[in-house]
């Protein structure tokens, strides 16, 4: 199983038609993928284009990660040194996690906005 974040970029591309993002969401809905949705990104879709949550919220397979509060702990240490909020819970939920011993991969149509994370997001647009 693939597991991957979609961060508020690649939200904003499924809308847009990237074929790599709609081929996630059919593995997802089918089982063959894992597709998280953290629930800030998910809020900086939404603030950037009304109706991406509501769409997102309907597709069967994503899992929309709550801001429990220790990713709030996490994502807000994040945020206070200088990671962009848009991204903060992204950048979290990729870490190493019980549940995923290797992380996770971020799919993003901006990966520069992660530089300096730690984190190294793949552009969906060049999934060939």
């Amino acid at each position: 199983m693939i597991p991957a974040i979609f961060d508020h970029t690649a939200l904003l591309a499924l809308g847009a038609g990237y074929p790599a993002l709609s081929g996630f969401v059919v593995d997802a809905a089918a089982g063959r993928a894992a597709v998280h949705v953290p629930a800030l990104c998910l809020t900086a879709a939404e603030a950037q284009r009304q109706g991406v949550a509501e769409h997102v919220g309907a597709l069967p397979g994503l899992d929309i990660d709550a801001l429990d509060l220790s990713a709030v702990i996490a994502v807000g240490a994040l945020i206070g040194d200088g990671i962009d909020w848009r991204i903060a819970h992204a950048v979290h939920a990729s870490r190493p996690s019980a549940h995923h011993p290797t992380g996770l991969v971020v799919l993003s149509v901006q990966p520069g906005l992660y530089a300096g994370t730690g984190v190294d997001p793949i552009d969906p647009g060049k999934i060939s």
